[in-house]
C-alpha cells in the first residue's frame, strides 16, 4: 500500500506542461523551479552545475518563461550596496500578477540567500556585542577569526542566439525572367520543402522571410533543383531549428554570380578556291582566271642580245 508522501511532489499546472509556445528545456525547468524552496539559487550558474544543457540554452530556457510571465527578475540594490537580480516565480501568470497588483499575494521567491553570520571556533565563546559606533575588543587570544564571507558572483551575461539574416538581392543584376516570376518560384520552392523531409515543413512568416534569399540564388543563374537539393540534403539527425539552418546555407553556399559572355570575335573570311583556266589548277582567288604560274610567263620581260 503507498503511502502519501505531501514533502515529496510538486503539482504543476497543465498550462505550463502543455504550453504550445515554449520549448521541452524551458517546460522542464519551469517544472524545476516550481519544485524548488523560497531562497533557492537559480542562476545560470547553478543551474548550468546540476544539468548537462549549456549555460546558452538554460540563458534562452530562462528568457522564455520571462517572456510568457513565469519568471520575473528585478534588480535590486542591498543594503551593502551591491546590485543583485531577485527572480520571482509565478505558478499561474495570469492570476498571480492580477493579485499581486491587488495586494492580495505574494509570489514565491526565489534567490540568493544572505550568507550566514560567522560561527566562532568550537570550544571557544562567541565575541561579546557591541552597539554601533563603538570599538569592538579584540578576539581572545588563540581564537581563530572567521572568514570573511564571499559575495555571491553576478550571473553571466545571456549570450543572445542570433540568426545568420539571409542575402539581400543585388541591386541591378541583369535577368530576363521577371522579379514576380522569381518570387513566385522561391516561395514555391519553400513552401515545397517538406515533401522532402517533414521536418522541413516552415510557417509562413518564415517562408517570406526566406523568399529573398532563394530569389538571389535564382538571380545568379541556380536551378530550383540545384536550390532545393542544396536546402534538403545532408540534414542532421537531430534537427531542433530548420529555419535558422536553411537561412546559414542560404548565406554560406550562395553561388558568385555568373560572369559576362565575352563576344566572340568575327572570323577571318576564307577565299574561295579556283581552277586556272590555263593549267586547270586549283588557286584561291576572289574571281575566276590565271594562277601565279600561268600569269608570270606572260609578264616577264625576254632579254635580247645586243
Amino acid at each position: 500500500m503507498s503511502e502519501h508522501q505531501p514533502t515529496r511532489y510538486t503539482i504543476v499546472g497543465n498550462h505550463l506542461t502543455q504550453h504550445r509556445e515554449l520549448s521541452l528545456t524551458a517546460i522542464g525547468l519551469g517544472a524545476h523551479i516550481q519544485s524548488l524552496p523560497d531562497g533557492a539559487r537559480v542562476d545560470i550558474r547553478t543551474l548550468a552545475g546540476k544539468f548537462p544543457e549549456g549555460r546558452d540554452r538554460i540563458a534562452a530556457a530562462l528568457r522564455e518563461l520571462e517572456q510568457h510571465g513565469y519568471l520575473e527578475r528585478v534588480r535590486e540594490r542591498t543594503s551593502e550596496g551591491r546590485i543583485v537580480t531577485r527572480t520571482f516565480s509565478y505558478n499561474a501568470p495570469e492570476t498571480t500578477r492580477a493579485r499581486r497588483r491587488a495586494g492580495k499575494t505574494r509570489p514565491r521567491e526565489a534567490v540568493t540567500p544572505p550568507a550566514p553570520p560567522p560561527q566562532p571556533a568550537p570550544g571557544l565563546a562567541p565575541p561579546p556585542r557591541t552597539n554601533p559606533g563603538s570599538l569592538a575588543p579584540a578576539p581572545p587570544a588563540g581564537a581563530v577569526p572567521p572568514a570573511p564571507p564571499v559575495p555571491p558572483s553576478p550571473p553571466p551575461a545571456p549570450v543572445p542566439v542570433r540568426t545568420p539574416a539571409p542575402p539581400h538581392p543585388p541591386a541591378t543584376q541583369a535577368d530576363p525572367a521577371p522579379l514576380g516570376t522569381r518570387a513566385r518560384a522561391a516561395t514555391s520552392l519553400l513552401a515545397e520543402l517538406r515533401r522532402h523531409d517533414d521536418r522541413l515543413l516552415l510557417p509562413e512568416r518564415d517562408v517570406r522571410r526566406l523568399a529573398p534569399a532563394v530569389t538571389t540564388w535564382l538571380e545568379r543563374g541556380a536551378t530550383p533543383e540545384a536550390v532545393r537539393r542544396t536546402l534538403s540534403t545532408n540534414l542532421p539527425s537531430e534537427l531542433c531549428h530548420p529555419v535558422a539552418l536553411l537561412a546559414h546555407r542560404l548565406t554560406a553556399l550562395l553561388p558568385p554570380p555568373l560572369p559576362v559572355a565575352q563576344p566572340t570575335p568575327p572570323r577571318p573570311a576564307v577565299v574561295p578556291l579556283q581552277n586556272c583556266d590555263g593549267c586547270d589548277r586549283a588557286f584561291r582567288s576572289p574571281g575566276p582566271g590565271l594562277c601565279r604560274g600561268c600569269r608570270e610567263p606572260e609578264d616577264a620581260v625576254t632579254p635580247t642580245a645586243a
